[in-house]
């Protein structure tokens, strides 16, 4: 951590390992925050979301008055993205998702034609405000389903074809579909489950099933910690390597934690069947459960919000309509075609944190919710390999279409 003067600002600089040690800050803090403020815990808003954007406004404070510069550095960040998606795969077990396969072909084609809307939205509008169609494509599914990855893809693309700024605009809004996610998946989980009398299904089915859980967490050992922990930065690192093989020979979009999730769902599957090794679902849990808070965290606490302060109206008045779009997306459509279940609920609350923002949203709004409602396997599976790959399958078409359609 370094203090001095760049370009005439006062700038503070943060290491991996300061940066590390604010992200878990903030985690606590707004894990405090939550269990203390009503209104926080009611619509089970995120704990890192929470800390991470109360950073973000100090920083913005900071940017906007000229008082001082904050640079992060977020090295830990994608190991923390890989660890914690590897856990995500190490738990998907198909005994326990096998009535699942509807549900996840169901919400692959709601998502899809999402994506389809968001880019209709963003035309449409960008057609009313008089602004550039393929600014509107960047507010759409570019920046909403497909987050900063795909915004930082597609924005010097379009910036190419002499669209000025269009980089800029790209991630300012995926910025503010990151925020957005995070913010209402909560409350439109909570309402569906609320209006509906709804109950976890598999506290039904066995009612001893998290008590037998807590009870075994309570007795983790180092040793126990430590063989989940080879068996996770293992799946880490063969995934990785397969992700990078397979995109440099095939050539495809694929995201790096792909290649991690999947290959520990093989793992989690083969053991299910030979019985290699004993698996702790309370430990898996545990450890990504600090994975994502950490990650979330620093993901958040590294927002640059000055890029929304910036933005003009119309861009303003799109990215509303996005996000009462999903609202009404989510819960009017999306909860019926899912079955109006507790699961299809839980869902609901993914879908609002990937279509708006990203997979990790998803994750702790969903994460959020069944914290206080009770577990639901289905969704944990569903949404992860949806908003991680299969999406894509026509997202990217569908992207790539309204892109070509509206080139200069």
């Amino acid at each position: 951590m370094t203090f001095g003067i760049e370009k005439g600002v006062y700038t503070l600089s943060l290491g991996m390992e300061a940066t590390l040690a604010w992200a878990i800050i903030l985690l606590l803090i707004g894990r405090w925050l939550v269990q203390r403020v009503y209104v926080l815990q009611r619509f089970c808003i995120p704990a890192p979301v929470v800390g991470g954007l109360l950073f973000s406004l100090l920083t913005l404070f900071l940017h906007q008055t000229g008082l001082m510069a904050v640079k992060m550095t977020t090295t830990f960040q994608t190991p923390l993205m890989l660890g914690f998606f590897t856990t995500i795969g190490l738990i998907a077990s198909l005994k326990l998702v096998k009535k699942g396969g509807k549900i996840l072909f169901f919400y692959w084609l709601l998502c899809s034609i999402l994506a389809l809307m968001q880019n209709s939205i963003g035309v449409f509008l960008a057609e009313v405000l008089d602004i550039h169609p393929l600014l509107g494509v960047l507010m759409g599914a570019v920046s909403m389903e497909g987050g900063h990855g795909a915004a930082g893809a597609f924005g010097p693309e379009v910036e190419a074809m002499g669209i000025y700024g269009a980089t800029a605009v790209a991630m300012a809004a995926a910025t503010f579909g990151l925020v957005s996610g995070g913010l209402i998946g909560g409350p439109i989980a909570n309402y569906l489950i609320k209006k509906g009398n709804l109950t976890s299904t598999e506290l039904d089915e066995n009612p001893d099933a998290v008590t037998e859980e807590a009870v075994e967490g309570t007795h983790m050992t180092a040793p126990l910690f430590m063989q989940h922990a080879a068996i996770i930065t293992v799946c880490m690192t063969v995934g990785l390597w397969v992700a990078t093989t397979l995109k440099a020979s095939l050539a495809i979009a694929l995201p790096s934690y792909v290649g991690a999730m999947f290959f520990a769902v093989v793992v989690r599957n083969l053991n299910d069947h030979f019985h290699w090794m004993k698996l702790d679902n309370g430990i898996i849990n545990f450890i990504g459960e600090i994975c994502l808070g950490i990650f979330l965290s620093m993901a958040l606490m590294t927002l640059r919000l000055w890029e929304l302060a910036d933005l003009a109206l119309p861009m303003i008045i799109v990215l509303a309509a996005q996000v009462l779009f999903m609202v009404f997306y989510t819960v009017v459509i999306a909860f019926r075609v899912l079955g109006k279940t507790y699961d299809a609920a839980i869902i609901c609350a993914g879908m609002a944190g990937h279509g708006l923002g990203a997979t990790p949203n998803a994750i702790a709004n969903m994460t959020a919710v069944t914290e206080r409602f009770g577990p639901s396997t289905k969704a944990f599976l569903v949404v992860p390999l949806c908003g991680a790959f299969l999406i894509d399958l026509f997202g990217i078409p569908c992207i790539t279409w309204f892109i070509n359609y509206f080139a200069p």
